[in-house]
């Protein structure tokens, strides 16, 4: 009698909780170490006792389906014998998490926590698709924020602020702010209509029909309460005022005006720049003063100036200039250097008086030794075919995020250099995602390291 009751027991308990075939049950520490050393990406329930574990482990067979092939969850019962001494060795203190917050862990450890599940945005809506964003707008008699944005940390602080709610009664305000990750997309009709073209984008609605944007987010939360409580269109931008040339000691240049200008004077630096480009702006009143001084002498080591390279675009095209601004240094009229790091009027004055060529520019990844295999669109399948495995790192150049990373990535690729199974490989961001013929056709952020495994993404 006393053995079927435990069996009736034992059976209703399996059957009150029913774990995933994807879901592996961890016994003992030994269990543990073993699963941790052949898999690359765990992620551990405990729970105080098998019934307490149900809802958890309900919500982590979604996550491990929609995680399948990439990551692998694994479950502890701390009310059994073994796992109890299991939890106990690991210090463990069994709660509750949500499952959008594990997906998006598991899919980048290192990403911002998702915003709809943090605690203080809780009084912001936060809506998942374009039906909801549609019911929204039709039942919602107050007026309606909505940012669309994509998953970023910084971005999505500005509407966390509890200042943003007008005032009014405790829990209750006179518009609702609402948020919408647009980024994938299924959602570029919605981007399309609302004129979506970065991120964040803001757009105000009453009684569900749209009226502006809201574009001066980047001053802060009390310049969007302020807008809040009178909502008005975006003014028309004030057009670029052009570049003082009577009341400046800089010397400004045409195409037509260019060469001979140039073959008068003995040394001579030039500045290459765009009216809307902000580096061109904040660095005028720098090069102005610097042209100032150097005029007042009449041992002066050269003069100051500038050219318009979006009018004047013969000059330009001759001297390939793709940024701005560029700093370019003549002697007799000959091009000597090429001048990154001139910005401030010390370091220009600096180099008038001492004209130097600048230091090398820094070597580019591809250029180092290394045991990474650097890859581009013509290359990138045959090279993964010859690996079973392989992580690949898609990075731009430019990015600081993914000069931090070069190093380390290095050094990984130096300890599986010997392996012929396992493959470690770089790809310029700017190159692959464009291809048709490359496996990952988005690459949102970079760095972003993908697994291959006989080429399929893993």
């Amino acid at each position: 009698m006393l053995v079927l009751v435990l069996l009736v027991w034992l059976l209703s308990a399996l059957e009150a909780v029913k774990v995933s075939p994807l879901i592996e049950k961890v016994g003992d520490h030994k269990d543990l170490k073993k699963l941790l050393r052949t898999r690359t990406n765990v992620l551990v329930l405990y729970t105080k006792t098998a019934a307490a574990g149900d809802a958890h482990l309900k919500l982590l067979s979604d996550v491990a389906q929609a995680l399948k092939g990439q990551a692998t969850i694994a479950w502890v019962d701390c009310g059994d014998s073994d796992g109890r001494k299991l939890c106990k060795k690991m210090k463990v203190d069994p709660g509750s998490r949500q499952g959008g917050s594990m997906v998006a862990f598991l899919k980048d450890p290192s990403g911002p926590p998702l915003w709809e599940e943090n605690p203080e945005a809780k009084d912001v809506v936060h809506v998942e698709t374009e039906k909801d964003f549609r019911k929204l707008l039709k039942k919602e008699e107050r007026p309606v924020l909505m940012m669309f944005y994509a998953p970023c940390e910084s971005l999505n602080a500005s509407l966390l602020k509890p200042s943003l709610h007008s005032e009014g009664k405790p829990g209750q305000t006179h518009e609702v702010l609402a948020g919408m990750n647009v980024h994938p997309a299924q959602f570029d009709g919605l981007k399309q209509e609302f004129s979506v073209k970065g991120y964040p984008t803001f757009c105000y609605f009453q009684k569900g029909r749209f009226l502006h944007h809201y574009e001066n987010y980047g001053a802060g939360a009390a310049d969007l309460v302020a807008w809040l409580k009178d909502p008005q269109p975006p003014q028309p931008k004030t057009p670029e005022v052009p570049w003082a040339e009577t009341d400046s000691a800089v010397f400004h240049l045409t195409d037509e005006s260019f060469d001979g200008f140039l073959e008068e004077q003995p040394a001579a630096l030039v500045m290459f720049y765009a009216p809307w480009c902000g580096h061109c702006k904040k660095m005028k009143p720098e090069f102005d003063e610097a042209a100032e001084i150097l005029n007042r002498g009449s041992d002066s080591p050269g003069v100051l100036a500038a050219l318009d390279a979006t009018v004047h675009k013969a000059v330009g095209d001759r001297f390939k200039i793709s940024g701005f601004p560029t700093l370019k240094y003549f002697q007799n009229g000959e091009e000597k250097f090429t001048l990154p790091q001139l910005r401030s009027k010390d370091k220009i004055m600096e180099f008038m008086h001492n004209p130097q060529a600048p230091p090398p520019p820094e070597r580019s990844w591809e250029d180092r030794p290394s045991s990474v295999s650097h890859l581009g669109s013509e290359d990138f399948r045959e090279a993964l075919k010859k690996k079973r495995h392989a992580l690949v790192m898609f990075y731009a150049p430019w990015c600081p995020h993914c000069k931090s990373a070069v190093p380390h990535f290095t050094a990984a690729a130096e300890l599986f250099k010997e392996d012929r199974k396992v493959s470690e490989a770089s790809v310029p961001k700017v190159l692959s995602p464009a291809e048709d013929d490359c496996p990952v056709q988005h690459v949102p952020h970079c760095p972003r390291l993908c697994r291959f495994e006989n080429l399929k993404k893993e």
